[in-house]
């Protein structure tokens, strides 16, 4: 089977879900004797134009794009979407709903196969303006009349396009990626004070949806109490964004002796800070499957997060806390259990460790992505077939 793959930057991953998911499931794809292309953009790969590499199997191509916002995204996609179309690949795999807004081209020029994977509602997110966001939701549009199916990493995706569009999706979760070795003196956590399993940690981007501040607000809120006393409060996530939201999060943070911004961290140092956390919270208002909590989960670290319904998904079942999203006194509330009751929390976060364990690995949604490719290749469409369906995993 020979497969193209569209709206990834790049690989090696170095940052971002949908890098890391490519990489975990197309190397395992390219082993079991399939052919897969993906076509990266060259401000990711510091390449030039139409240089060819291979990572783990897979060919990467690398495409000009417009460095600026979002457009390297968008043209990109466009390009590959033209370059795939003229190729005799089998399927042609787009990742994001702004890549999907040029599945139309090989929907109408090619026999291919097309795909679809929704990792978010992306143009719910901050960073994009009302102009991007518009394009972003037309790419939604024209991925449920052009793609001859749709992949969501979330239960609520998937009710998402049914309610909203009356489309069926076929559900794949994603997994965590595997940190690597850390150091077991905890000698970089120590040059920050911190002393291991004696700090919240969050980790994400700093960025409005993510409500970094809210967390900010609940941990000063309480940490004079004595519960609190000897914890910490450590933000990963990268501060070079100039944004007044950064920069007035950074100033409320620093303001405290307690609080403590790493910027954006990578291998053997986020390893290290991540297996060190006493606490994992993840307080968002807006994801698809936040990997970052997974990571934390398989990890065993103990994890409390806000109530939306991808969090829901995953720690429900008391696999960890859940608090009202957007509440601030509910997250501060939650910390304080969680810390009262160190036994107890250890306990949801074992229960949680084997349920990513079993529910959320490579190797399972490598085989239900290869069965859904497959069954398109063999089925005419899936709007014209009946039974047409693909097992869900569990």
């Amino acid at each position: 089977m020979k497969i193209a793959v569209i709206g990834s930057k790049g690989l090696p991953p170095k940052q971002g879900g949908i890098e890391h998911y490519c990489a975990e499931v197309y190397s395992r794809l390219v082993a079991a004797g399939h052919s897969v292309d993906l076509f990266a953009r060259a401000s990711y790969t510091h390449l030039s134009w139409r240089d060819r590499y291979t990572y783990e199997g897979i060919r990467v191509f690398s495409l000009p794009s417009i460095g600026q916002g979002g457009l390297d995204a968008f043209t990109n996609a466009a390009l590959g979407a033209m370059i795939a179309s003229r190729q005799d690949y089998d399927i042609l795999h787009f990742h994001a709903l702004g890549p999907a807004l040029f599945s139309w081209i090989p929907h109408w020029v090619s026999p291919a196969k097309v795909v679809v994977s929704c990792h978010g509602l992306d143009w719910q997110r901050s960073k994009w303006n009302r102009y991007a966001s518009a394009v972003i939701q037309m790419g939604e549009r024209v991925a449920c009349h052009c793609a001859d199916e749709l992949m969501v990493v979330s239960q609520d995706l998937h009710s998402y396009f049914w309610k909203t569009h009356g489309r069926e999706t076929v559900y794949l979760p994603t997994a965590p990626a595997s940190y690597v070795a850390s150091d077991p003196t905890f000698a970089y956590g120590s040059s920050l004070g911190l002393a291991a399993g004696k700090y919240i940690l969050y980790l994400g981007r700093l960025v409005p949806e993510k409500r970094p501040d809210l967390l900010l607000q609940a941990f000063q809120s309480q940490w004079a109490e004595s519960v609190w006393q000897g914890w910490k409060l450590v933000l990963v996530g990268s501060t070079s964004d100039p944004s007044d939201f950064t920069t007035h999060l950074l100033r409320s943070g620093r303001a405290s002796g307690n609080v403590v911004f790493t910027g954006e961290l990578r291998g053997r140092l986020l390893s290290e800070i991540v297996r060190g956390a006493g606490l994992m919270v993840q307080p968002s208002d807006l994801e698809g499957m936040p990997l970052s909590l997974l990571e934390a989960m398989a990890e065993g670290i103990p994890v409390i997060a806000s109530d939306i319904p991808p969090h829901q998904q995953l720690l429900g079942l008391h696999r960890g806390l859940l608090f009202s999203a957007g509440q601030v006194d509910a997250c501060a509330a939650a910390i304080a259990w969680a810390i009262r009751h160190p036994r107890q929390m250890q306990q949801m976060a074992q229960k949680a460790r084997r349920f990513v364990a079993q529910q959320h690995n490579w190797n399972a949604i490598t085989a239900g992505t290869l069965e859904l490719y497959q069954f398109l290749i063999h089925a005419p469409t899936l709007q014209d077939t009946a039974a047409a369906t693909v097992p869900l995993l569990p």
